[in-house]
């Protein structure tokens, strides 16, 4: 769920955002063979896409996913069984991904198909020559189906490697309508109106924030959004592909304004040492969870915090709400990111898959489950099981070729996606001790060197 769209396109995207604060999905064939492009959804709507029989054959698919959101992707991987007569094994990984698959390939035993959450881990798998081209049949889905920008986000060296099923809006904070309400609170645009938001519900009574400090990649959330809204997005880009050190003057702007919060313990759930503790689905639940009285009122991150929402009582748009993440220069970011699978065995069940996964009709059943954005341009957004997710969907697509990815997830996987390293352990670093910017500057430059010389 790791998971940048160009500023240059926020005043369409935010329109759409904007509304947040206010299903059909492909199915089975109706009688008709494995691979037939017949009639889906109990024959109201047909196929969009051909696949091959593949009746004996076996498909495995890594990805670090679990709880509902892989229970929903299986549901996906169902419908694939059904239409071709594979047989498809969800293969649970742990992260980083890239080491899970290095040891599995290693041992003679690699899945056909990963999804892999980084732009840096597409990369890599190319390097060591793991990954497979995608086949024709999936390249004219994404032809058909997807944005030049999402297509380029899975090539390397002009060949195509990636197939960008899901995706996130990570520029989002979810509230607690009810504690708002009973604060006076209003939904805040710009960092100082957000600080001076968090005080009014700290004075009700209801700690402000949940922030999910034991999961590290949640915090380069954090700073990348600040960073992209201070910043600017070229500079965005430099400091993404280590173009302008981790010491420059625009990282020390960002960690200063992050320590405007990090540094108030009484406005974090469970103060510093309780945030380093808490798991993002935690962090969801409980801002969601205890009526009037939460452990706090918001919580960042992106689109996918609805499956954590449906595990509480709380409605979406009614009782949980949402507005984009402030602006803390002159626009508000937006950040996306995603999860693109890859074939690492070159079969027909593997390239079936992914042809099938850059499909609307693969989207189509895990939109309407719910907790997941597509980048699948051809998807109806009717698909999505309510206003505030449609919303969100459309305004990820109205971006077009200006996306571009979560900061972390572009580097190195040794700095920016490696649990207890790199970028993930110096922030959990700096929220337990905010007031050391110098410090915090020297060492991600110091790993951030490191890890773009290997």
């Amino acid at each position: 769920m790791r998971r940048t769209l160009r500023t240059g396109r926020a005043a369409v995207v935010f329109a759409a955002i904007g509304a947040l604060a206010l299903t059909g999905c492909g199915g089975g064939k109706d009688g008709g063979e494995p691979g037939d492009a017949g009639p889906t959804n109990g024959g109201e709507s047909p196929s969009s896409v051909r696949l091959p029989e593949l009746n004996g054959e076996k498909v495995e698919v890594a990805a670090v996913w679990s709880g509902p959101e892989q229970e929903n992707f299986t549901k996906v991987l169902d419908e694939f069984e059904k239409r071709t007569g594979a047989t498809v094994t969800f293969v649970p990984a742990q992260d980083p991904i890239v080491n899970f698959l290095g040891t599995k390939i290693a041992g003679g035993s690699p899945p056909d198909v990963a999804m892999l959450p980084q732009v840096g881990a597409i990369r890599q798998s190319v390097a060591r020559k793991w990954a497979k081209p995608v086949g024709p049949e999936a390249k004219e889905q994404l032809e058909r189906n997807y944005s030049k920008g999402w297509q380029e986000l899975g090539a390397v060296d002009g060949t195509q490697y990636g197939v960008y099923y899901k995706a996130a809006n990570k520029s989002l904070i979810w509230y607690n309508n009810a504690v708002f309400e009973n604060a006076g609170a209003t939904e805040p645009k710009t960092w100082d109106e957000f600080l001076s938001a968090a005080d009014t519900i700290s004075a009700s009574g209801v700690t402000p924030v949940s922030v999910a400090g034991a999961d590290g990649w949640v915090l380069t959330d954090w700073f990348e959004n600040v960073y992209l809204s201070q910043a600017g997005p070229e500079k965005y880009d430099r400091l993404a592909k280590h173009e302008i050190k981790w010491t420059d003057p625009s990282v020390k702007d960002a960690l200063t304004t992050l320590g405007e919060l990090f540094g108030k313990p009484n406005l974090i759930a469970g103060g510093t040492d309780g945030a380093l503790q808490t798991e993002f689905p935690t962090s969801v639940t409980q801002t969601f969870t205890g009526g009037d009285a939460p452990k706090s009122a918001m919580v960042f991150e992106g689109d996918f915090v609805t499956v954590n929402i449906a595990q509480t009582d709380a409605e979406i748009g009614k009782d949980a709400k949402v507005f984009p993440f402030p602006a803390v220069g002159a626009e508000p970011p937006v950040v996306t990111g995603g999860d693109a699978a890859v074939a690492l065995k070159n079969t027909r069940g593997a390239q079936a898959l992914l042809t099938f996964l850059a499909s609307p009709d693969a989207a189509a059943i895990q939109a309407g489950a719910g907790g997941f954005l597509s980048p699948n341009k051809s998807l109806d957004v009717a698909a999505y099981p309510n206003d505030v997710q449609r919303d969100i969907a459309k305004a990820l697509i109205a971006a077009g070729d200006d996306v571009r990815f979560d900061m972390s997830d572009q580097m190195p996987q040794s700095f920016g996606g490696t649990p207890g390293k790199g970028e993930w352990k110096i922030l959990q670093d700096f929220l337990k001790n905010p007031k050391d910017v110098a410090g915090t500057q020297q060492k991600l430059e110091a790993e951030a060197a490191k890890a773009f010389k290997s």
